[in-house]
C-alpha cells in the first residue's frame, strides 16, 4: 500500500508518500481500505517535534473513512465490504469520567489513517452515516468526539440555553457550533477575523465578536440580552479562558479542551467560587459517546464543514494550509 510517512520532524516536506506492507488482521481486528482521512492540529504539532511521545517512522493522521477489506478471528465476518468510520479515541478504559492508563490518540503512537489501508480493533468501527460522503465522514471523528462530549456529556447543554464557542474556524469549534444549534441553543462565537466570523454566521452562529478589535467579552454579553451565556466552550485557553470566567453567567458551565494560547496566568480564583461556576476539562471522548455522535449526526443529517480537499500524495500541501490558520471546517485528503 502507499502511505505518508514522516521519517524526520520538521518540515511539511518531510512527509514523503511511501510503499509499505499491506496491513493484515490480526484476532480481532479488522483492515480498512481507507477513502478519505482528514488532518488535525495535532499531526502538525508532532511533525514539528511539539507533541509528547513521539516515536519515528510514523503513519500520522486520526481521522478516517472507508470500506473493511478483512477481518481477523473473532470478528463477525458480515463487516467485510461495509462502509465505515473510524474511531481514533483508543483504549479508553472501564470509567466513562476519565481516560485509562493505556489511553491513545490514532496516529501516534499507533500508525494513522494517512495511508490506501489501516488495521484497526473492530471495534473501532462504525457504519459511515448514509447521506455522507467519504471525505465528509472522514472529517468528524477526532474534532466530532471532542466537541460532542464537550457539549453534551461534560457541559450539558440545553435547548434554549446560550453557549459561547470561542476560536471559531478550528475543527472543534466548527463542530461545537453544529452540534449545539442541532441540541436547540443559541450559539456565539469568536475570532480574530471578521470573515471567520461571517462564515460562521452563515453557518448558523447567532453573532459573533472578533477580539482583536474590540472588547469582546462586552460584545457577546450585548448580543445575549445582557447576561452572560450559560455556557463556554473554548480551546484557547491563556487569558481568553481568564475572560469566559468573566462572560459566563453566575451558576454557569465553562468546557476547556484545548490551550492553543498557553497556560492562565492571571485567572482570579474569587470569581470562579463566587459566581459558582463550573470549570471543566475534557479530551476526546468514550465508545459509547463516538457511537451516540456518529448517530446525533445521522439522526439530524448534519454535514461537517470542510475547507479543501487534496489528495493523499499532497499531504505537505495540506499541512501548509493547516499552518497558515486561514481555514474554516476541516481539511481532508481523498485517498484514492
Amino acid at each position: 500500500m502507499k502511505a505518508i510517512v514522516l521519517r524526520d520532524l520538521g518540515d511539511a516536506e518531510n512527509l514523503k508518500l511511501e510503499e509499505c506492507p499491506d496491513p493484515v488482521a490480526a484476532p480481532g481486528e479488522a483492515v480498512v481500505a481507507l477513502r478519505a482521512a482528514a488532518l488535525n492540529h495535532r499531526d502538525v504539532w508532532i511533525r514539528r517535534g511539539q507533541y509528547a511521545g513521539i516515536k519515528l517512522p510514523i503513519i500520522l493522521g486520526s481521522d478516517g473513512s472507508g470500506t473493511v477489506r478483512s477481518v481477523g478471528a473473532g470478528v463477525d465476518p458480515a463487516w467485510v465490504g461495509r462502509e465505515v468510520v473510524v474511531n481514533p479515541s483508543l483504549d479508553w478504559g472501564n470509567d466513562p469520567r476519565v481516560q485509562g492508563p493505556n489511553y491513545r490518540i490514532l496516529g501516534l503512537p499507533d500508525n494513522g489513517t494517512y495511508a490506501e489501508m489501516i488495521k484497526i480493533p473492530a471495534t473501532q468501527l462504525a457504519p459511515k452515516p448514509s447521506h455522507l460522503s467519504f471525505e465528509e465522514a472522514a472529517a468528524i471523528p477526532l474534532a466530532g468526539l471532542t466537541a460532542y462530549r464537550a457539549l453534551v456529556t461534560r457541559a450539558r447543554v440545553q435547548p434554549g440555553e446560550t453557549v459561547v464557542v470561542t476560536g471559531i474556524g478550528g475543527g472543534v469549534s466548527t463542530f461545537a457550533l453544529q452540534i449545539a444549534k442541532a441540541i436547540g441553543a443559541r450559539v456565539f462565537v469568536t475570532s480574530g477575523s471578521d470573515a471567520k466570523l461571517a462564515k460562521a454566521i452563515e453557518l448558523g452562529a447567532d453573532g459573533g465578536a472578533n477580539y482583536r478589535t474590540g472588547d469582546w467579552v462586552q460584545e457577546l454579553v450585548q448580543l445575549g440580552g445582557g447576561g452572560g451565556p450559560d455556557v463556554v466552550i473554548d480551546s484557547v485557553g491563556g487569558e481568553t479562558l481568564d475572560h469566559a470566567v468573566s462572560l459566563v453567567k453566575p451558576g454557569g458551565r465553562i468546557v476547556t479542551y484545548g490551550a492553543t494560547t498557553g497556560a492562565v496566568k492571571n485567572l482570579e480564583v474569587r470569581r470562579v467560587f463566587w459566581k459558582q461556576i463550573d470549570l471543566m476539562g475534557s479530551t476526546m471522548g468514550t465508545p459509547a459517546e463516538f457511537t451516540d455522535m456518529i448517530a446525533f449526526y445521522e439522526k439530524h443529517r448534519l454535514k461537517p464543514v470542510i475547507d479543501r480537499v487534496f489528495p493523499l500524495d499532497e499531504a505537505p500541501h495540506a499541512h501548509r494550509r493547516m499552518e497558515q490558520a486561514g481555514q474554516t471546517g476541516k481539511i481532508v485528503l481523498r485517498i484514492e
